[in-house]
């Protein structure tokens, strides 16, 4: 029987007076705002007891999010009927829970029976909802799992990382300490004068008439089917060496792994299959960006191959591809996704306002098959995720409702490794899981 969450307390915890640093402000989206996913991310972490209180936990969720004030704002229109964020202090929503079993046991067992029981559900749709919501829930050992749902237009992964390292800092030490991280959203995105988009962004990071998203098929849910990968460092010592030249872990394992989701999909020959891979900006852009920023700053490469040729080729020449693909979303792109969103928005405010952007981001249910969406966490350092008993015991994926989705993490386990979480078609899944770790080419 699986073990069941009981909800014992809902609070809205509010930045107090003196900390609060939102001033109630109204900012814009930027265009990286608008081309992310357009809902809520879930993110489930859990720890063995012993574990912090819920005040040491909640008192340590305000000290941060004081410095992350789009974390504690809403969404609301501007002059124009744009959406904005208002940064109004009004608050994140904290629900705290307990489950009558052992972490350990439902971990090994049937946790993923009651996952998505483990964070809190938020409506995008719904007017005044917060923009992060937290989940604390508790099992009779001691035991602690932490669930997250942030809105993706609020921030990406990277600065996620950041706010849930500043929290946990705030737990274990004097809060008054906390670094603040770069939040001026206008400086991520300054457009020339006048804007010179040079790429068609409306069909690459944007629904346009021509976008790939108009080709791909839906499946019914219970087709779609959530498997875990365990990549111990070993093996992927072994790909790196099997691939000569330096390369990254996700580099070598997103190789790895294209050529094994594409045989076990059994494509045709001749049919073209990317991978839509997210790349921080950051860094790219000129000027650089400060790592530490916090909102969105991804844009996504898409590697693509003939079936013959992916599964023909060496995993060297995977790793080139993928890595000439990454390399084309440079200064020069990303400066001409930035013009293209200010002439989209003079556009729509000289039309009369209205959202006309619609990410490409995927849909539940969407099927990428032949291709992939991926992106990497291993730049996270879940070992910095310690709210003063020790870092997590696990990261536990929510259901991936989108065919053809990937998601690496550093592995929890005490002897390290990479973590894969990835969604497949039912057909395909046993074929994968038998030649996952074959290093065949």
């Amino acid at each position: 029987m699986a073990a069941t969450v009981e909800i014992t307390r809902t609070t809205l915890l509010e930045p107090s007076p003196e900390s609060a640093r939102g001033g109630g402000k109204k900012v814009p989206l930027t265009v990286f705002d608008r081309a992310s996913t357009d809902g809520y991310i879930p993110a489930v972490f859990a720890w063995n007891g012993p574990a912090p209180t819920n005040d040491a936990l909640k008192e340590g969720l305000l000290a941060a999010v004081a410095r992350f004030p789009h974390l504690a704002g809403r969404f609301a229109a501007d002059d124009h009927g744009r959406k904005c964020f208002h940064l109004n202090d009004a608050g994140v929503l904290v629900v705290e829970a307990t489950v009558d079993a052992d972490l350990a046991n439902a971990l090994a067992h049937d946790v993923s029976t009651h996952i998505n029981e483990l964070y809190p559900k938020a409506d995008r749709e719904r007017e005044g909802e917060p923009l992060f919501n937290v989940q604390l829930t508790r099992y009779t050992c001691g035991g602690l799992v932490i669930g997250t749902a942030c809105h993706h237009q609020v921030a990406d992964g990277q600065s996620m990382s950041v706010f849930y390292t500043a929290w946990a800092t705030a737990v274990r030490t004097d809060s008054a300490v906390l670094p603040s991280p770069f939040t001026d959203r206008s400086a991520t995105a300054v457009p020339r004068s006048p804007p010179a988009p040079e790429f068609d962004h409306r069909n690459i990071e944007f629904k346009g008439e021509h976008s790939a998203n108009h080709s791909y098929k839906v499946l019914p849910m219970d087709r779609i089917k959530n498997l875990a990968v365990h990549f111990p460092d070993e093996f992927v010592a072994g790909l790196k060496a099997r691939v000569g030249t330096r390369c990254s872990t996700f580099q070598c394992l997103l190789a790895h792994v294209w050529k094994k989701v594409t045989t076990a999909r059994d494509l045709a020959p001749d049919e073209l299959t990317h991978v839509r891979l997210a790349v921080n900006c950051r860094s790219r852009a000129k000027p650089p960006v400060p790592m530490d920023f916090f909102g969105n700053m991804v844009l996504w490469a898409f590697p693509t191959m003939h079936v013959r040729d992916l599964l023909s080729s060496s995993y060297p020449a995977v790793v080139g591809v993928i890595r000439d693909t990454v390399a084309r979303v440079d200064s020069d792109y990303i400066q001409s996704f930035v013009d293209f969103g200010e002439a989209a928005e003079r556009g729509a405010i000289e039309g009369g306002g209205g959202d006309e952007l619609a990410s490409t981001a995927a849909t539940p249910g969407m099927v990428f098959c032949p291709d992939l969406e991926v992106d990497s966490w291993l730049g996270f350092r879940f070992h910095d995720l310690d709210f003063g008993y020790g870092p997590p015991c696990a990261f536990l994926p929510p259901d991936l409702p989108i065919e053809g989705i990937m998601i690496f993490v550093p592995s929890c386990a005490a002897k390290g490794g990479v973590d894969l979480f990835m969604a497949l078609d039912h057909d395909h899944v046993e074929t994968f899981k038998q030649i996952c770790y074959s290093m065949n080419d």
